[in-house]
């Protein structure tokens, strides 16, 4: 006979009928996607519970004997029932199973066992449907027979019982039944990890894991084993993380080194108004430095909000400007995409900007205008694109492109930025984040980047008062936003005021991807009416605070040249208020407005606040910012409103978010709709044993690279990598 493996084929092992619906189900194809479907919890068959005193609705176990059984017709459907009473000298209990007289004959009058289920209530009768039994052997020369009868029921109700996730089609009891042929069949099991780490760590080893994750005896050995699996999945996902950056290290890259004098970079740094912060140019080194090596960057530059990232990422496109190569920067939307583009126009000045010739491509462009910038492209003309997805077509080509910019990186898939990786060869990418990442998903959704953290805001900042704004507890405070908005407005400042949705029923493309803590919420159905565009717009417009002012709407859904109307427009003071959606989020400068108005603050998730917050106080008035909301004391999403509302720091926020969101919204799986690689690791819980198995996996490989003491391990890297299987990751 073939020896099983966890690379069996299911069918061979459980056969046709079981393995079809495990594949349908949970997508399982070999015996290693059987055994890794680890239970979910373990119950108990309950405590051994005297006849004369059942709790009706509770799970329960007794040890009884047969009395009588008895088969009779069912009055009101098709099908014979089978009644079974069982004593155990204290009472009585009615045993009934539906149309399975074959337990007739193992339920003889006399025989004895233990027997599990939920007491239900039938005519004034207790009984067990359908209950798990099992009998005992009452030997005449088994010495003690009763008590060794004892013995064993005890030790069998104490036995953990494996829960699995399951399906209405695929119940954990048939899930158990599978997981027990597997096991059954199984051989010895290779174990990929080195014996020498799993003494150190204390980690079982892998084929007695899985029979005691599986089919524990005692609460010790699943607890064992699972912390086991725990170490295992989080030393597995870092050494496969640290593989893939020295991998990527190793590749070819043109150098791009900043010219010496003269060129873009050193004509831009002699011209800027302003100093750079000290973490600006501790950050700028860093990125100076990579650029000029023979092997791609691959770096996640994240800061706070107003940080001056886009600045870093300017100066590093300028170096790569002054060999003649060509960088392309990638914006999740078209507002931020023409946002990018005026600014680093700006930015450049009418010198540098003629010189370098920046073009901005997005998907609505008139069709003469796109033709243009492609040549401009692929004659390497312009040598700074930005541009949203439009900059993954096909019709795309440069001429030399050296570096990719990603802002907001956690916007596009892993196979969106190979898609625009793929236009170079092997070309730098930075991506950025205005949502600082706490350490642990760092590790987990971007182990493969270097990350560089810029803290420092620019000086000069006045800095930002944030208010929760209880509608329904305080609407006298709800009528003060609108006084307070007329006075700032009266001064010549600006306003933003953001709502989750453009029309009534209409909410703007992307926003649960963006905060899917919130959707998932929002889930069971909450109906109410949410502030909205159209209709704020029309009610400020009648406001008698806001007579004579220019009032505007922004959304995502609007053509192009009406957003960029209206951005430029606010921009120049020429419109006073802008009612937008999250469009606005990120990128968007406007340094003379000063309040940033957010209504069903409840309906954003907590980096979306921030990131929205962080769109005023830019200049020299300071910001505030009201969130409006509905949510009652003590909710998740009032929670996550006062906790904005308490603190300015990004960093501070990311950890709340962290404790406050799903499993599935940390790693991006939710929103991108794939199933998460974790089984057993969460990222919320397990910091601490992430960080160590990030050490223990870099100390293997800077011992032995290529892993040709670990043959195992080599093989799960490379699998992994062939699946994709950490791509869900890096779309956090």
């Amino acid at each position: 006979m073939t020896r099983v493996t966890l690379d069996t084929p299911l069918v061979g092992v459980v056969g046709d009928r079981t393995a079809k619906p495990l594949e349908r189900a949970f997508d399982m194809h070999t015996v290693g996607d059987l055994l890794y479907h680890f239970p979910r919890r373990y119950s108990r068959r309950g405590e051994l519970t005297p006849l004369n005193g059942l709790p009706v609705g509770e799970q329960i176990a007794v040890v009884a004997q047969v009395l009588d059984v008895r088969e009779r017709q069912m009055q009101r459907r098709n099908g014979k029932l089978l009644e079974v009473r069982i004593t155990d000298g204290t009472g009585t209990l009615t045993l009934t199973f539906f149309n399975q007289a074959w337990r007739g004959r193992e339920l003889l009058p006399g025989k004895r066992g233990l027997f599990a289920g939920k007491v239900s209530e039938y005519r004034s009768q207790l009984q067990l449907q359908h209950p798990e039994y099992e009998l005992f052997d009452n030997r005449d020369d088994a010495p003690g027979g009763d008590q060794l009868d004892e013995a064993a029921a005890k030790a069998w109700s104490e036995t953990p019982v494996p829960i699995y996730p399951a399906t209405a089609q695929m119940p954990t009891w048939t899930l158990q039944r599978a997981v027990e042929l597997a096991l059954d069949a199984l051989g010895a099991v290779d174990d990929p990890l080195p014996s020498d780490i799993r003494e150190a760590e204390g980690v079982v080893p892998l084929g007695r894991a899985l029979e005691h994750i599986h089919r524990p005896q005692h609460d010790a050995d699943w607890r064992a084993a699972r912390e086991s699996f725990r170490f295992r999945e989080a030393f597995e996902l870092q050494l496969a993380l640290l593989d893939r950056r020295r991998r990527a290290g190793l590749e070819a890259s043109t150098p791009r080194p900043a010219a010496t004098q003269g060129g873009p970079l050193a004509r831009f740094d002699a011209a800027l108004p302003f100093e750079l912060t000290g973490d600006q140019r501790l950050a700028g080194a860093t990125i100076a430095a990579e650029l000029a090596e023979p092997h791609p960057m691959h770096r996640l530059l994240q800061g706070e909000v107003g940080s001056g990232k886009t600045l870093v990422a300017l100066r590093a496109m300028l170096q790569v400007a002054d060999g003649d190569g060509q960088s392309a920067l990638l914006a999740p939307t078209e507002v931020l995409a023409a946002q990018h583009y005026r600014s680093i126009v700006d930015s450049l000045g009418p010198e540098l900007t003629e010189e370098l010739r920046p073009v901005l491509l997005t998907g609505r462009m008139p069709a003469a205008e796109r033709k243009r910038v492609l040549l401009s492209l692929v004659s390497g003309a312009s040598r700074i694109a930005i541009g949203t997805h439009a900059l993954l077509s096909e019709g795309v080509t440069f001429l030399d492109l050296g570096l990719i910019v990603v802002d907001e990186q956690h916007r596009f898939g892993v196979e969106q930025r190979e898609a625009l990786r793929q236009k170079g060869t092997q070309p730098h990418v930075l991506a950025m984040t205005a949502t600082p990442i706490p350490r642990t998903v760092a590790l987990t959704a971007f182990g493969d980047l270097e990350v560089t953290t810029i803290r420092e805001l620019p000086p000069g900042r006045q800095g930002i008062e944030t208010f929760t704004v209880p509608e329904l507890e305080m609407p006298n405070r709800a009528a003060r936003v609108w006084a307070r908005s007329g006075e700032d407005l009266a001064a010549g400042r600006q306003i933003y005021v953001v709502c989750p949705a453009i029309a009534p029923g209409e909410v703007e493309d992307g926003q649960a991807e963006a905060a899917p803590e919130v959707a998932a919420e929002q889930a069971g159905g909450d109906t109410r009416r949410l502030a909205n565009v159209e209709e704020t717009v029309g009610e400020l417009r009648r406001h008698p605070a806001f007579q004579g002012v220019v009032i505007e709407g922004l959304h995502g859904g609007m053509p192009s040249d009406e957003k960029d109307r209206v951005m430029r427009g606010f921009a120049n003071r020429e419109i006073g208020v802008l009612v937008a959606t999250t469009v606005i989020e990120v990128g968007v400068n406007v340094p003379n407005a000063s309040i940033m108005i957010v209504r069903d603050a409840d309906r954003f998730g907590i980096s979306q606040l921030h990131q929205l917050r962080g769109r005023v106080g830019r200049g020299e008035h300071a910001g505030l910012c009201l969130l409006m909301t509905t949510a009652e004391a003590g909710t998740i999403a009032r929670e996550r409103i006062e906790a904005v509302a308490a603190t300015s720091d990004g960093f501070a926020l990311a950890e709340v978010d962290l404790e406050l969101r799903r499993e599935g919204d940390i790693l991006g799986t939710a929103q991108s709709g794939g199933r998460s690689t974790l089984r057993l690791l969460r990222v919320a819980e397990h910091g601490p044993l992430i960080a160590h198995a990030r050490e223990v996996a870099g100390a293997l490989l800077d011992s032995d690279p290529e892993l040709q003491g670990s043959p195992g391990l080599a093989a799960l890297i490379a699998r992994e990598h062939e699946a994709g299987l950490l791509d869900n990751l890096a779309k956090s």
